[in-house]
């Protein structure tokens, strides 16, 4: 019996130092994604007609729905939405506030999308964060930071019977959150840069991309022809595709010369038998 209460006493020790070193990001900050994701998940219900409860469950979901996605896959023991005491009843009242008074972000709608995909941002720095002081590979890391970033419209879109969106081809939402993950496991073990400052970097870096394919209308392909790409993308792939189609035709090319010596060859010992 006391080997076991010393394993559970140092099993929560360890879970616990290794909370204490995730990354510092301001309380400020991170309410701020939760509110602007719960807001989210209020005007999708009532798009959907559904009533004030229905209104707070989607905003608890799209807020903390990612993180608990990731802290159910990692099963460390610590669980944002019960170890942060503040993000469930500030989800909770903005829910009730965004219900009662939707006209606070129904109408400044740049705004609102530039706080969502801050939001985003910062939710898969979090997640990447959180896995990497967990000591799990930077391959594992990104997921997880991916999966609190989008996990929750991905649940709130399930709740509401419809494709998820990030599986919709839309202007780059779900890749720019990748591209911040990676961002941020690569100036943190690569480059050794301060959490802070790489975090920093990594949400301006999914918000630059996000941005980048709203300015320029580049839109996720439901099926790859490189004849329709948007002109930007061509010039930005063009020094790395046309290389790589020149090796194509050149081994094109031989596997053609190959096959026709190949049925020069099958033709020349059916003359023979004849």
């Amino acid at each position: 019996m006391v080997p076991a209460v010393l394993a559970a006493t140092q099993s929560a020790s360890s879970i616990s130092s290794a909370a204490g070193q995730t990354v510092a990001i301001p309380i400020a900050f991170e309410m701020l994604a939760v509110i602007v994701a719960s807001a989210g998940g209020v005007l999708s219900a009532r798009e959907s007609k559904l009533d004030l409860i229905g209104a707070i469950g989607l905003a608890v979901i799209v807020s903390l729905g990612g993180g608990l996605i990731r802290d159910v896959i990692l099963q460390v023991g610590d669980v944002y939405i019960l170890q942060q005491p503040l993000a469930l009843p500030v989800s909770i009242a903005t829910a009730a506030a965004v219900f009662m008074f939707p006209m606070v972000v129904e109408k400044p709608d740049r705004l609102v999308a530039a706080l969502d995909i801050f939001s985003v941002g910062l939710f898969a720095v979090m997640g990447a964060d959180k896995t990497m002081v967990y000591g799990y590979p930077p391959v594992t890391c990104v997921m997880m930071g991916f999966f609190t970033a989008v996990g929750g419209g991905m649940l709130r879109d399930i709740c509401l019977a419809r494709v998820p969106y990030i599986f919709q081809r839309s202007n780059l939402y779900a890749i720019a959150a990748i591209a911040g993950a990676i961002a941020y496991m690569t100036l943190i073990e690569s480059l050794g840069m301060w959490n802070i400052a790489a975090a920093t970097i990594s949400v301006a870096l999914t918000m630059l991309i996000r941005w980048w394919s709203i300015r320029y209308n580049i839109m996720s392909p439901t099926e790859f022809d490189p004849h329709k790409l948007p002109e930007p993308v061509k010039k930005v792939a063009r020094p790395v595709v046309r290389p790589i189609q020149r090796a194509g035709h050149h081994v094109s090319a031989k596997t053609s010369q190959a096959a026709a010596r190949a049925r020069d060859r099958k033709r020349h010992r059916r003359q023979q038998n004849r």
